[in-house]
């Protein structure tokens, strides 16, 4: 995740463009969701590697796979997963591991729909919440994401993700970098033993939402 990053931003960046990196890292926070989740995750499906893609000529180069082709992916890969889930209906790990096929695949709908039921099956499931908030911001529902969030928080108000998505959804969906600040220097101070890459990839963050709270509060002063 930290390679993905920019430097921090000059001082002449407008707001518009710390925006356009945010909404990045947003693809990279949220989308996967990983940034600080354990490798305890199923595999899920990709995509063509895109660097043998720009090595081969124009006319052998694949096509990037559709919404439905990974859908179909997502559905092979789950057909093992739902044949243990016949015979164990309510594992919520089984199905918060059902949901990241679909999420990965962007199937949000379908992936909502089993963390909502690892949900069902058991509340204190922190991974399936957040990823569900993750699902309910994609399909455009900001303020159910934020709640689902913040419920997070409740059960474990130092969870490194949760917190982590919350700031990238006050950013992104309500134009908040000082609400995005709050939640990422929160994750910073209750979690001292993060590794340095991570910790120096929500650094850069604040500095750019940082830098867009004051171009925003500059703007409404003039």
């Amino acid at each position: 995740m930290a390679k993905e990053l920019e430097p921090s931003a000059p001082r002449d960046w407008r707001t518009i463009q710390v925006y356009s990196m945010a909404s990045a890292c947003l693809v990279i926070g949220i989308a996967l969701g990983y940034l600080f989740r354990g490798s305890g995750s199923v595999r899920v499906p990709t995509a063509p590697s895109t660097t043998a893609a720009t090595s081969a000529p124009a006319a052998a180069m694949p096509q990037m796979p559709s919404l439905d082709d990974m859908k179909r992916m997502a559905d092979k890969k789950a057909e093992p997963l739902l044949a243990r889930l016949k015979t164990d209906p309510h594992n919520s790990t089984l199905l918060n591991q059902i949901g990241t096929l679909y999420k990965a695949t962007h199937q949000f709908k379908e992936a909502a729909d089993y963390y909502q039921k690892a949900l069902d099956a058991d509340p204190k499931n922190i991974p399936a919440r957040t990823d569900l908030a993750s699902c309910l911001f994609y399909q455009g529902d900001t303020d159910g994401a934020l709640s689902q969030l913040q419920q997070s928080l409740r059960y474990d108000p130092k969870d490194a993700n949760a917190l982590f998505n919350l700031g990238m959804i006050r950013l992104q969906g309500k134009n908040d970098p000082d609400g995005a600040v709050t939640a990422w220097q929160k994750l910073l101070k209750s979690n001292p033993t993060l590794p340095q890459e991570k910790k120096a990839a929500v650094e850069k963050l604040i500095a750019q939402a940082q830098l867009a709270e004051s171009q925003k509060l500059s703007g409404g002063n003039q």
